[in-house]
């Protein structure tokens, strides 16, 4: 499993058109910009606390789009079958095995 920030940034990367205005510029400056939540409240004349519940909430909404879209899923498992690709290839491997590796990449869309 992913470390909590960069599985926020990879869904952020993935979702962020699916939130508001507001929401990707809180995720944006609290995640890719590593901005405190005063730096972040500061700036928008608002609540620390304001702040932590709207990055706590679209957290959440993330996590939902994730769970039904999974797209950060369907990204590593890609990723990890073309590794396994490339080193077959470099093992030389048979026609079979290098047929599964694609029938299991085909499967992922």
């Amino acid at each position: 499993m992913l470390d909590k920030t960069l599985r926020m940034n990879y869904l952020f990367d993935f979702y962020h058109s699916l939130l508001t205005l507001k929401q990707r510029e809180y995720m944006s400056q609290y995640y890719l910009d590593d901005f405190s939540l005063g730096e972040i409240a500061e700036q928008f004349e608002v609540s620390r606390q304001a702040v932590y519940d709207n990055i706590k909430r679209t957290e959440a909404m993330l996590e939902e789009y994730e769970n039904k879209l999974m797209l950060l899923d369907k990204f590593e498992k890609r990723t990890s079958l073309l590794t396994q690709t490339k080193t077959a290839i470099q093992q030389n491997a048979t026609p079979e095995e290098m047929q599964n590796l694609i029938e299991s990449i085909e499967k992922l869309d």
